[in-house]
């Protein structure tokens, strides 16, 4: 008789994939993580708006900015999800207040605006890379640019034009504002990257340049 297969949570999967490390393709793109190798998730629990992260030994190794980017990468991706504003840390089964040899304070929840000064200048929360965008697709994050205005593209793998849009966050930089927009497109082609970025008001060239590879989907 075959074994009922065990169901997941998607926070315990988010989660274990940030701690597997990126694929090729997000490598590709450009992203990277700051987990120690041989890092181990225990347990994971949701209290109301808090996660509970239980983590290996390993976590707490180092410190310095990968110390604090990995704290910083956790809070992210468990936050992604509504119900979930701040993170508890856990290792080896007891709660922790400080992280590694430098005593990172981490206080009893840690939140998004705890550790926004990780974000770029243009944050992209979704979609992310590799996702199959069916039009209109939603982009959204955050971001701290001048006046909280940027591009987006979203070209073929040839680089032809697909779709573009003017991006309006909700604040200009010094601060950060958040954005969301609808894109609608027409392509016939399998896939393609979605790229985002801001003008020079000087010469008008790219900066803050993000580029998502994704697909294409006509469900």
């Amino acid at each position: 008789m075959e074994r009922p297969r065990r169901r997941v949570p998607p926070a315990t999967a988010a989660l274990e994939a940030l701690l597997a490390g990126p694929t090729a393709a997000e490598t590709a793109a450009g992203l990277a993580s700051a987990m120690p190798p041989g890092t181990r998730l225990l347990g994971l629990s949701i209290d109301g708006t808090t996660a509970r992260v239980d983590l290996s030994a390993q976590f707490a190794e180092g410190g310095g900015l990968s110390l604090q980017a990995r704290v910083a990468q956790v809070v992210y991706t468990l936050t992604r999800f509504e119900t979930v504003k701040t993170v508890a840390f856990m290792l080896e089964g007891s709660a922790v207040d400080a992280l590694g040899s430098e005593g990172l304070p981490l206080g009893a929840g840690q939140s998004r605006s705890d550790w926004s000064r990780f974000e770029p200048a243009i944050f992209v929360e979704a979609p992310g890379v590799g996702a199959a965008l069916s039009s209109p697709f939603i982009l959204e994050g955050t971001a701290g640019v001048f006046e909280g205005s940027f591009k987006a593209r979203l070209v073929d793998a040839g680089g032809g034009e697909i779709a573009n849009a003017t991006i309006q966050a909700s604040r200009g930089a010094p601060d950060r504002g958040s954005y969301r927009q609808t894109i609608a497109f027409d392509a016939a082609a399998a896939g393609g990257v979605l790229i985002v970025y801001s003008q020079s008001m000087e010469d008008g060239s790219r900066q803050n340049e993000v580029r998502i590879p994704v697909g294409f989907s006509s469900d």
